[in-house]
């Protein structure tokens, strides 16, 4: 089977084909439109130019990823702005988790955006969020499993589950059992 990478090359070599222009026409369109969230590029791509899902996806990606290469926040700078002032009691929180889900594989790819941090490997496992000031909200992808007590139904696209903590004692061993089947699964 390919991987992500070999698939979004492929992608990109077959989208002028597929959709009209290579991703460089496709990114000055989203540079033009002005738009700034990955979920707003992807229906303007859909709806005003036709654009299927996947390829909108892929732009809509390279464009933030494009954008964001052009700034000067690194990944560590995104987690600090993430957890400083108010949310600073946060961070042990954050760190437990992210020494965690280092322990499951070297295929664990952790990639900090502006609020908050995705946690990957083929797909997307898990996200960390820093969603009040006293709690973080830890989305998780365990599709077909049902919500349980403290795991609860993601009202969050990108997660099928989520569990909200407010102490590190909360990510205890239930909390990184359904953390370690969301790894398994993607």
């Amino acid at each position: 089977m390919a991987s992500p990478e070999e698939m979004a090359a492929s992608m990109i070599a077959n989208m002028p084909e597929k959709t009209g222009k290579p991703l460089e026409d496709w990114l000055k369109v989203v540079s033009a439109s002005g738009l700034q969230k990955h979920g707003e590029i992807v229906k303007m791509l859909k709806t005003d130019h036709g654009m299927t899902h996947g390829f909108a996806n892929l732009v809509a990606h390279s464009a933030l990823k494009s954008a964001a290469s052009t700034t000067d926040e690194s990944s560590d700078d995104l987690v600090a702005a993430q957890y400083a002032g108010g949310k600073a009691d946060l961070k042990p929180i954050y760190d437990a988790i992210i020494a965690y889900v280092s322990t499951l594989g070297g295929d664990v790819d952790i990639a900090p955006k502006k609020s908050s941090v995705s946690l990957r490997r083929s797909k997307q496992f898990a996200l960390v969020t820093p969603a009040t000031k006293t709690r973080i909200d830890l989305g998780i992808n365990n599709k077909g499993r049902e919500p349980e007590g403290r795991l609860e139904a993601s009202k969050n696209a990108m997660c099928s589950h989520m569990i909200k903590l407010t102490t590190v004692a909360e990510f205890d061993d239930e909390v990184k059992a359904w953390v370690k089947e969301a790894y398994q699964n993607a």
